[in-house]
This record gives structure tokens, sequence and C-alpha cells, in this order.
């Protein structure tokens, strides 16, 4: 990041994120390829190991052998088990601490920002959360390391233990709409600040991507920090094509220092 392009853009963004009242960030895979989560479509990303047939909510539903194979993914832990927080996750953190951030809104479900310490109701997972399981019958949402914990031996699924219904991990499969309560607050959040972040997101996948669409229309800055050109960038107010955990570690810091100097 020695670029002097780059370093005028980064404070230009400190100097947004210290006039805004209400700081937006909307993130997605990208920002969590540097906690070694490969993104869905990358090579050895998700779609690499897995058929993505097999994530459809009608063949999840239709086939008890799509469900073991759901079953022994999560036994294995595979996904997200060893994944840390990174530079951007640490800094988007930052932003709360220093009062300067209203939410999150993530497509990822990897619970890296909470594990960062963002306040969960901070946080609006458009696509939910792998550390969570859902009864498809009474709606009744269990931790999955107690599932996990009490049927580890089982090679079948285990039913829901209050009502003996399906349970599914509780993220959105292909054929499933996002979950309403979360996408209406997201939109509302969007739409209202002053100020809204991407990072890490191609902003490809709808109506998640409409997010800074709303932010823009209702007259918010716009800044996208993410390796690849965006359907955005033209409309964006900061774009930053470098690595998120870098770029981010040197917005708080110049952040840190225009606050200080308020003091």
């Amino acid at each position: 990041m020695t670029d002097l392009l780059d370093e005028k853009r980064i404070g230009r963004v400190a100097e947004m994120i210290a006039k805004a009242r209400d700081v937006v960030v909307f993130t997605g895979a990208g920002i969590s390829t540097e906690s070694g989560i490969p993104d869905f479509r990358s090579p050895g990303g998700f779609w690499t190991k897995f058929d993505p047939e097999d994530f459809t909510i009608t063949r999840f539903l239709e086939n008890p052998e799509t469900r073991r194979k759901q079953w022994r993914f999560l036994l294995s832990g595979d996904l997200f088990r060893d994944a840390s927080p990174n530079r951007a996750h640490q800094a988007i953190a930052a932003l709360e601490a220093m009062g300067k951030l209203d939410c999150i809104i993530t497509q990822n479900i990897d619970n890296l920002h909470e594990k960062a310490g963002n306040d969960p109701e901070r946080v609006f997972e458009l696509h939910g959360n792998m550390r969570w399981v859902r009864c498809l019958d009474c709606g009744e949402r269990f931790p999955v390391e107690e599932i996990l914990e009490r049927h580890r031996s089982a090679e079948d699924p285990p039913p829901c233990g209050g009502c003996g219904g399906i349970l599914k991990p509780d993220v959105v499969f292909f054929g499933e709409a996002l979950p309403d309560e979360t996408l209406r607050e997201a939109t509302r959040r969007a739409s209202r600040c002053d100020l809204l972040i991407v990072i890490g997101s191609s902003l490809v996948v709808y109506p998640a991507a409409y997010m800074p669409l709303y932010a823009k229309q209702s007259g918010a800055g716009l800044v996208i920090v993410n390796w690849t050109p965006t359907p955005a960038d033209g409309i964006a107010d900061v774009v930053i094509h470098a690595a998120a955990g870098e770029v981010m570690e040197r917005i708080v810091a110049d952040l840190r220092r225009r606050l200080d100097r308020c003091v």
C-alpha cells in the first residue's frame, strides 16, 4: 500500500467515516479469504468439493441421502473449523468500539464478525449462520455444537428434540428466500445511513447487492474495497482494489489520528 493514490483514497475514506453519523458496512466472501476461507466459486472453494444441487431446498427436503451428506459434512467440521477473524474483521470491530458503526450487513455465514467482537445485534446475516441449525417444522433454533455433541456417533441426522421435525443448517439454500425480517431491517439501515462501505463483495448476488444502491439512492456516500471491479464501482465515491485487511487496518489507523486531533 505504498501507492500515493491509494494513500489519498485511504485518507478520504477515514475522513468520510469521521464525518459520518451512521456508517453501515456491507461484507461478502472476499473479506474472509484472508482467514483461509476460500470464496465459494474460486478454485479450491466450496463448490469444487460439493455438488451445489445438494444445497437446494428441494433436494434437501426430498432426498434423505442429501440430508445424510449434510450431516456428515457438519460432523467433519471442515467448514470454518479453524477460521479466525483477520485484520479486516478486527478493523470493523474497532469501528464499533470507536462509536462509528451503525451495523454490519453481511452475505457471509462464517460468524467471523461476532468472533472479532462485533455485537451480534448489529450484525445482519442475510444468508444465515453455519453455527446454528433450525427445525423446519417448529422453527426452534439450536447451536450446531450442541447438536453435534449429543449425536456425534449418529450416522443419520437427528430429528428435532422438540417436535421430531427435520433439522437444517440455518443458512439460506438455493430456492429459499432470504430471512424476511433480517432483509427488511438491513434495507432500512442501508437506506438511512450516510456512509456505506462495501468490503469483499463482487456485488453480483441479489437481493443482497441492492444494499449499496439503496444507500446511494438515499444520498449516502459509498466506498468499495474489493480485489476486483464490481458493477457499482461507477457510482462509488471511493474505490480501492486491494486486500481488505491492509486497507481497513490503515483506514482505522488514519481515523484514530483524526479523532485524536479533535479531542
